[in-house]
């Protein structure tokens, strides 16, 4: 038995590999992805099984006191926090795996401190490397979690000197890690370097606006898997190891397919202070607007437009999440169905503030999938749309990103609903997207604008409509 043990738990940890492979491919269709999460954590408690039956685990008692208190916080945290928060929580988790793998390497350091066996160059470049991507994993997704959670502006934060200072911990952290290798017994050069870590996640995501905080997030997945990574080759756990790889690289591709549809480099989004919020970008968004008046729409008009038409096309944003609307949306589109009408929901990739916001939102509701289109999907088709009903949203519509070179979406891929029959806009107020850019779809001619909280509004229109 104890010469099958070892055996056994490998082939586990092949099985758990192999459904996060599939729950991963499942993940990538609204369709599957339930299921694909449900194979996910079977393969992850094979994993979790399997590793708590290595010979390498110290106490059962504290093991067991963590999954409890875990336990507790996350069904806590995953029955309290609404739909509209879940972006600062994908964040937040982010950092608390990646101060975890940070603290699997000090951990690791201490050990070798305590025995004559000093660490090889090997071992020192790997706990370094889980301090360095483990701490800015940590301090960055604290810093992201912040700004959605309005803890910190959401616009670029920017001071004299910054990016001299970032040379100069880059520097630093590099000096310090090759001192490492020759001592790498030196507490003192270690904490330093940990210090350091810490810092430069918050330098990393400070001056990046909150137009890019999707981006941002599935970049900070992406670290936490690698750091996860790191954190198995240190404990020499190939689970750990083949997990992190998979987060890590997935994250990546998810950060390649998010700066494809804002139509901007990796590097811009890091460096260019994008949705910084201010009037400069505001003013360039709205140049080439030459009409600033907008025409208002009441309730009643909005139900005969929407439930004599052929066609509707509803586009969610990031107000449908804040004022929880999505219920009524499909409520509304429910009754636009039985009057006949042709119910599509266009999704864009960067709409709300993590990647995939919007499809969570309407999976919540139980609108079905097969009305979810995507941006290439549905463009098409906006021009034989008798109208486009937009809840929320406001830069992924925004015409200016076609044509007006001075603005700073220009070039970003847009859902083109100015090209529909009309549009109605459901709306607030006439302020600015989350990036600070004008939009001008408010201002065309086919353009009416219905103006209160999405929830509030949708709820009357539902009213309206089953009065036709």
């Amino acid at each position: 038995m104890s010469d099958f043990l070892p055996s056994g738990i490998q082939l586990g940890y092949l099985v758990a590999a192999s459904l996060f492979i599939v729950g991963l491919k499942q993940l990538g269709s609204p369709a599957t992805a339930r299921q694909g999460n449900v194979l996910a954590a079977i393969g992850m408690l094979i994993a979790i099984v399997g590793t708590l039956l290595e010979k390498q685990v110290v106490s059962y008692e504290l093991i067991a006191v963590g999954i409890i208190v875990g336990s507790i916080l996350g069904t806590i945290m995953a029955n309290s926090v609404a739909m509209t928060d879940m972006p600062q929580m994908v964040g937040l988790l982010n950092g608390f795996g990646g101060a975890a793998s940070a603290l699997v390497a000090v951990g690791e350091f201490w050990r070798y401190l305590s025995i004559p066996e000093s660490p090889t160059p090997d071992a020192t470049i790997t706990i370094l490397l889980g301090v360095l991507i483990g701490g800015i994993t940590f301090t960055g997704s604290v810093v992201a979690f912040a700004k959605l959670q309005e803890l910190l502006p959401g616009a670029p934060i920017s001071f004299p000197l910054q990016q001299p200072l970032n040379a100069a911990l880059a520097i630093a952290l590099l000096a310090g890690s090759g001192y490492m290798l020759f001592n790498p017994e030196s507490v003192p050069v270690f904490l330093a370097l940990v210090a350091i870590s810490n810092v430069l996640g918050i330098m990393f995501v400070l001056p990046i606006g909150g137009g890019d905080m999707p981006v941002v997030v599935s970049l900070l997945n992406s670290y936490s898997g690698i750091a996860a990574s790191v954190a198995g080759f240190i404990l020499m756990n190939n689970m750990l190891i083949i997990a992190g790889a998979l987060v890590g690289a997935s994250g990546i591709i998810l950060t390649q397919i998010m700066c494809k549809a804002m139509n901007r480099s990796l590097s811009s989004v890091l460096f260019g202070a994008f949705g910084s919020g201010g009037g400069s970008a505001a003013a360039a968004g709205g140049a080439g607007v030459t009409d600033k008046t907008v025409r208002s729409i009441d309730l009643e008009e909005s139900a005969m437009m929407l439930g004599y038409a052929r066609s509707v096309v509803i586009i969610p944003g990031y107000g449908m999440a804040v004022a929880q609307a999505q219920h009524a949306v499909r409520e509304l589109a429910d009754g636009l169905e039985k009057m006949g009408v042709d119910v599509k929901y266009a999704i864009h990739p960067v709409a709300g503030r993590m990647p995939g916001h919007m499809n969570v939102l309407l999976a919540e509701a139980n609108v079905p999938y097969p009305q979810l289109y995507d941006m290439d999907d549905i463009n098409p088709q906006f021009d034989e749309t008798d109208v486009a009903l937009v809840i929320g949203a406001n830069d992924v519509v925004n015409p200016a990103a076609r044509h007006d070179t001075a603005s700073p979406i220009y070039g970003m891929p847009i859902l083109e609903v100015d090209k529909a029959k009309h549009t109605i806009v459901i709306k607030r107020g006439m302020n600015a997207g989350f990036s600070g850019v004008d939009n001008e779809l408010f201002y065309k001619d086919k353009t009416m604008m219905l103006f209160g909280s999405a929830k509030d509004v949708v709820a009357k229109l539902v009213s309206e409509v089953k009065q036709l």
